[in-house]
């Protein structure tokens, strides 16, 4: 039960934006408790986490009304407006292709009592709602399985009708129970040394695995038994250190596809920039509600935005924990691969996988990556073999203590002195109008901010499409030049990758760039490479080997759940937001041979290969910390065209750092409303539609945050901390989302 009307002492504390520090101080000076806290938190979940997104439909009529899942104690309502697909949609009445999957309304095969948006959905415009949460850790509504009377307190008898399961679930205390037992034992005398989390209030992205509510991946998978059989490794961590773990946020879903398959879909998906789950929804960016928060962590990004919660716990891929920093305008760490563990996940269990955390400040993200490790096995962990690191890897102090907090730099001047920061142009391009502003305001944050104010000695990468910048001298020692040497002999296959055209995609006149000649040439700098091969190029388009399909048999078989012992199973006994989505699954279930023949560049040996030629560069050039925008295109518009992929650009930015498994850092770099609105446009032949980049300046109606990406060799955690820190303290970038104001009553 959520109530809105507790007494809190009056105080200084106040709940927006506050810290970890804030509430731990607050709790000890008798101003809150941990329990006032958690309902201070769910109050606004209560206020906030409704639907942001209407139907996509042919017409824009309205629909009939319809509810969701619970929520903080009511069910969540669905817009009765739609959007007519031809406002985004050019020249609909000459479509002949494959019919359009519009927006409708059904029920979920989890709870058929439960609705939801399936097809086409697009933001809605002021909404005053963000769709964070998909689950919240309040008892009778946090699982499926055990919902309602089936999660009755122990020592209420359970109905007869109840699943066997939900009697070992129903024990586990959920937010508000927790933090009453955590005052009753503590009261305001806190140990701070064993329980550093105490009453930090973290959500879970919904593709990790938690004991006390619903973990599905944030897919409409109806398991015998819906919560986890164990949390996720760091989850336990962060418990066992006194954090109260809120609820599961919504991220773009765990989803399947066997692109090889000759099953196709029979209907078209047409629209963008969603970060959405089946079961939990689309979630919505916390300054503009039209707008993605970035995938595919979206959900978590935006409920620490808004003050939904103190923490995240985001999880990358290919940027999952840096996009919905930067559409969100909070701060994210995430460390080097093996310092944190992945072990609890359907699928991320691999080479590029790495959870995360996003905080409204550098110093409480590095606080929850301290926490996550364990008192005596270090971060290490059994059931991770990449936590099997050299234990010189890790940092000799706390990771806090990397932080150049605002009283540092109120009493050191120029704490960057010494360092040298590489600015990586390759990926500063401004390949169409939509790139050059962020990219510009950035570019500017590093001269007057990072050089010019805090003392680092910059030094850039030259590329043939970025003007070299005379006002800051060139790295002697190239990308190119560390890959000439490297691919040659590690990994001569990528002069043999051929265009769609079936033509070299690398080839250099008047050489055979697959020839054992060429290659020794090349590596002793005798012969050229292409530049097309270069920074932007190299880590895209590597071949996985069949690693998903092995990691989510081995989630199945590890998980043990009665109904879904594997991927037919689980094919079987779900339902997708897309015709697109549901043909993945039956497809991916039904190719059942592990392929591991890497057709292209495999991802776990190049995963090596680049850190080597990072390394080099920055060993030629001592550089100590690699900077470049965090992503170079705004927001787009939740349904509407996405940003096209240009010269490995695509609108997520550049995944340089899953690939390598590098520390990496984000900031807040300030706002922006400037946007080339990209467009659909319909093909010759009237059967599809693509997206095009715009050209048309247009002013968003709500500002957009941008951010700078920090990044380094392997086990340089310590230091990626310290300068984006440093730049953190200095300019305090991130706003408030004012669509999101303090609740009555709210302390």
């Amino acid at each position: 039960m959520i109530t809105t009307n507790t007494a809190f002492a009056a105080g200084k504390f106040h709940l927006e934006e506050a810290t970890i520090d804030d509430i731990q101080s607050a709790i000890k000076g008798g101003e809150i408790t941990c329990k006032g806290v958690v309902e201070a938190y769910m109050a606004r979940v209560k206020a906030y986490n409704g639907a942001c997104t209407r139907l996509v439909t042919s017409d824009g009529k309205s629909v009939a009304a319809a509810m969701g899942s619970i929520r903080a104690g009511a069910p969540i309502k669905f817009s009765t407006k739609t959007l007519a697909a031809s406002t985004f949609l050019p020249d609909l009445n000459q479509y002949t292709g494959l019919p359009i999957e519009y927006g409708k309304v059904e029920p979920t095969i989890s709870d058929p009592s439960v609705k939801q948006q399936y097809g086409m959905v697009a933001g809605i415009p002021n909404a005053g709602q963000l769709n964070a949460f998909e689950t919240l850790n309040i008892r009778g509504e946090r699982s499926v399985t055990c919902k309602g009377a089936f999660d009755a307190p122990p020592g209420t008898p359970l109905p007869a009708s109840a699943p066997a399961e939900c009697e070992k679930f129903r024990q586990q205390p959920d937010a508000l129970e927790r933090a009453a037992e955590l005052d009753a034992q503590y009261g305001k005398t806190l140990d701070l040394a064993k329980m550093p989390m105490y009453c930090t209030v973290i959500t879970v992205k919904n593709w990790y695995d938690v004991t006390d509510m619903r973990s599905t991946g944030g897919n409409d998978v109806n398991y015998a038994m819906d919560a986890a059989p164990r949390d996720m490794t760091v989850v336990k961590q962060l418990r066992d250190k006194g954090a109260i773990i809120s609820g599961i946020t919504v991220a773009s879903e765990v989803t399947f596809a066997q692109p090889d398959s000759p099953n196709k879909p029979k209907t078209a998906y047409v629209g963008g920039n969603a970060v959405r789950a089946t079961w939990g929804g689309t979630a919505c960016s916390a300054y503009d509600t039209e707008r993605t928060p970035g995938g595919s962590s979206g959900g978590a990004g935006a409920a620490v935005a808004a003050n939904m919660a103190t923490c995240s716990i985001c999880e990358t891929t290919g940027g999952s924990c840096r996009i919905p920093a930067n559409s969100n305008s909070v701060s994210s760490f995430v460390t080097t691969k093996g310092m944190t563990s992945e072990f609890g996940s359907m699928t991320a269990d691999f080479i590029n996988h790495r959870p995360g955390v996003l905080c409204r400040t550098l110093g409480d993200a590095a606080r929850v990556i301290d926490a996550m490790k364990d008192p005596k096995a270090g971060y290490f962990d059994t059931r991770d073999f990449f936590t099997a690191q050299p234990k010189a890897m890790s940092a000799k102090e706390p990771y806090e203590n990397y932080i150049v907090s605002d009283k540092t730099l109120a009493s050191t001047d120029k704490p960057l002195k010494g360092l040298r920061v590489g600015v990586v142009r390759e990926l500063m391009v401004k390949h169409v109008a939509n790139d050059g502003p962020v990219s510009a305001r950035v570019d500017q944050e590093f001269k007057k901010v990072l050089r010019d104010k805090l003392g680092a000695e910059l030094v850039e990468s030259v590329d043939p499409q970025y003007p070299d910048d005379a006002d800051v001298p060139n790295m002697k020692y190239t990308f190119a030049d560390a890959f000439a040497e490297i691919l040659p002999i590690a990994a001569p296959e990528y002069f043999f990758q051929k265009t769609p055209e079936g033509e070299i995609e690398f080839a250099v006149p008047g050489y055979d760039v697959t020839s054992r000649d060429y290659l020794v040439k090349l590596s002793l700098h005798q012969a050229p490479l292409s530049p097309k091969l270069n920074i932007r190029r190299i880590f895209s388009g590597l071949d996985d080997g069949g690693r998903n399909a092995f990691m989510a048999a081995h989630y199945l078989n590890l998980r043990g759940d009665s109904r879904i012992p594997d991927m037919a199973a689980y094919a079987a006994n779900s339902k997708w937001r897309s015709d697109v989505q549901t043909l993945g699954a039956q497809n991916f279930a039904a190719a059942n041979q592990q392929d591991t023949r890497a057709t292209q560049v495999d991802r776990v040996k190049m995963h090596t290969l680049f850190r080597y030629a990072i390394q080099k560069v920055m060993h030629e050039n001592n550089i100590d910390v690699f900077v470049q925008p965090n992503l170079t295109i705004p927001p787009g518009r939740t349904g509407y065209a996405q940003e096209p992929a240009v010269s490995g650009r695509s609108a997520s930015g550049f995944a340089i750092t899953d690939v390598l498994g590098v520390p990496e850092v984000i900031t807040p770099a300030g706002f922006s409303d400037v946007y080339f609105e990209p467009v659909f446009v319909l093909s010759d032949d009237k059967k599809t539609y693509t997206a095009k980049a715009g050209t048309k300046e247009s002013k968003m109606s709500h500002p957009m945050p941008f951010s700078i990406a920090y990044w380094a060799a392997p086990g340089d955690d310590p230091v990626v901390l310290k300068v984006a820190s440093a730049y953190e303290s200095a300019t305090h970038h991130r706003k408030t989302p004012s669509g999101f104001p303090v609740l009555r009553g709210e302390p």
